[in-house]
């Protein structure tokens, strides 16, 4: 089996994120859509870490470097996935390591990654990886004028 972690580069790569993007991100209508929004991020220095085994896409990662008065200079994972099938395979763990090995490189103070209150397994996965619950998170969702 041929397996690599690698940056996506490309628009064809990106549409083959698309169907392990949407197990995470079921919002997502379309992949012309998802495309479109993640090259907007990408003005926003956002990147995604994806393990590809024979040519397919398995798991990823979103990232961001930022910065912030809270915690100085961060490395943000907006997106940590592995598809369905490809579970249970330390893909998520292989992928924090690298993120982590990025951080460090990029004299970062932290790796930051938020999850809802409710994934409770995505909790776990995170502390046994040795994140720990720094904060809680509020939001409110806003009306967009059309």
């Amino acid at each position: 089996m041929n397996t690599q972690l690698r940056i996506v580069e490309t628009e064809q790569d990106l549409r083959a994120c698309y169907p392990v993007m949407k197990e995470l991100r079921p919002h997502l209508q379309s992949e012309d859509a998802f495309v479109a929004q993640v090259l907007r991020q990408q003005e926003q220095q956002y990147h995604i870490l994806a393990v590809w085994e024979d040519g397919q896409v398995v798991a990823l990662a979103g990232y961001r470097y930022q910065e912030n008065t809270v915690y100085g200079r961060f490395l943000y994972v907006d997106d940590l996935v592995s598809a369905e099938s490809h579970r249970s395979r330390r893909w998520g763990a292989r992928l924090l390591d690298r993120l982590t090995h990025y951080a460090r490189d990029a004299q970062c103070v932290r790796l930051v990654l938020d999850t809802a209150l409710t994934n409770s397994q995505a909790q776990r996965f995170y502390f046994r990886e040795g994140l720990v619950m720094t904060s809680v998170r509020f939001g409110k969702a806003l009306e967009v004028a059309a």
